[in-house]
């Protein structure tokens, strides 16, 4: 198993894509799949079968947005099934009238969108890996995921500070990706880069990846994140998009 880092930066940076991660193992699982994901997918593979699923955290459009232009393409290249769709039972109508309105038409008999049901307390077997999932703190209903092959665990936190469910789920697991959107401040529903270590450290994570990091803070303090990060009693990284993180 390994992860793409397919996009790091928050809703509007200019710079650096959306917050958006690719699980590659027998089967490949996109985590988020906002507005600048699509481009970022097809620079690591453009192969229209490589997908299996998406996993839908929220409805905030750098998290959803990229599912019309991706599955347009792939299916206008010849695929003939879309890649399943893990979302919440809300999420389902407001995902297939986004498409309508980007693409009316594309996607009606035979092409069906095709939805596996995600919510708090339900296990989802997708071909090897095991997928868990929690509901954290946000703006929007948000659900945390937990993807294992049953040798290693990924989690990630979609947006969303965490909570006494989030800490269980991600407790000891080999990856935690978590949204850091300030380095001290906690604002609108999302974690701080200092709380959420200190929530990674007492869970005995055994590494910490911080991503959708305001991008004023990414430009202004990076090197302070950096070198914050580096006192750290666990594995903390900062990646780069289409950084690879390997088990």
């Amino acid at each position: 198993m390994k992860v793409v880092f397919l996009g790091v930066g928050d809703a509007f940076d200019e710079n650096v894509p959306n917050n958006s991660h690719l699980i590659v193992s027998d089967t490949k699982l996109m985590l988020d799949c906002g507005l600048t994901a699509p481009y970022q997918l097809w620079k690591h593979n453009s192969d229209k079968d490589f997908l299996d699923a998406v996993f839908i955290s929220h409805q905030h459009a750098d998290h959803f947005f990229g599912i019309p232009p991706m599955f347009v393409r792939i299916m206008s290249e010849g695929r003939e099934v879309p890649p399943n769709i893990i979302c919440s039972k809300d999420l389902k109508d407001i995902i297939r009238n986004n498409m309508n309105m980007g693409y009316k038409g594309a996607f009606d008999s035979g092409k069906a969108l095709r939805f596996i049901e995600a919510k708090p307390g339900k296990q989802v077997k997708l071909n090897e890996l095991k997928l868990s999932f929690v509901a954290t703190e946000h703006i929007m209903p948000n659900l945390a995921i937990k993807v294992s092959d049953g040798r290693h665990s990924v989690c990630y936190s979609g947006d969303g500070d965490f909570n006494e469910k989030a800490e269980k789920l991600y407790r000891k697991t080999d990856l935690l990706i978590h949204e850091t959107y300030k380095f001290e401040e906690k604002i609108g529903g999302h974690g701080s880069i200092i709380e959420v270590i200190e929530m990674a450290t007492r869970n005995k994570v055994k590494c910490l990846a911080l991503t959708h990091i305001n991008r004023f803070e990414r430009r202004k303090r990076l090197e302070e994140i950096k070198e914050h990060i580096k006192k750290m009693d666990i594995k903390v990284i900062v990646p780069e998009s289409l950084e690879e993180y390997s088990f």
